[in-house]
């Protein structure tokens, strides 16, 4: 696991150094939705990922962001902060580590009314093991990181 965790660190380092600035909101290479699709609202009100479709989207900072209902629409405008992804949706245990990856939008958490990505289900058992310590470290870095 350790290893994994030095190799997805040094992965994303080589990746992202050659970009100069990060954008605020991941939404993949190719791609300018955020979550990937998923409807932000849905970790709050249905307890899981739930993709989004294209007849409520939503345009905020930049980015698309959708919903699988109308109501999830107007709950996400009504207070996007409430569930927008802390970190911009990047793995919220990289920003901790001073470094950005892609956030798994199948692999959340909420704490303290946040929602919070992580890279992949290896990263997230390190991420719940200490939750809090990690973000910590990572409001330590953010958004610098994306610089």
């Amino acid at each position: 696991m350790k290893t994994r965790k030095i190799i997805m660190l040094f992965s994303a380092l080589l990746l992202f150094s050659a970009v100069q600035a990060e954008d605020h909101i991941y939404t993949g290479l190719f791609s300018n939705k955020a979550l990937d699709g998923h409807d932000p609202v849905a970790y709050f009100t249905l307890g899981r990922p739930v993709k989004g479709q294209k007849r409520f989207r939503l345009k905020y900072q930049g980015v698309d962001w959708y919903f699988s209902s109308a109501e999830h629409r107007r709950l996400f405008q009504a207070d996007p902060e409430k569930y927008a992804p802390r970190y911009g949706g990047y793995c919220a245990w990289a920003v901790a580590h001073g470094t950005t990856a892609r956030g798994d939008p199948r692999q959340w958490t909420i704490r303290e009314g946040r929602l919070y990505l992580n890279y992949d289900a290896d990263i997230q058992k390190d991420w719940l093991a200490d939750p809090q310590r990690w973000i910590r470290e990572a409001d330590k870095h953010w958004p610098a990181v994306l610089e």
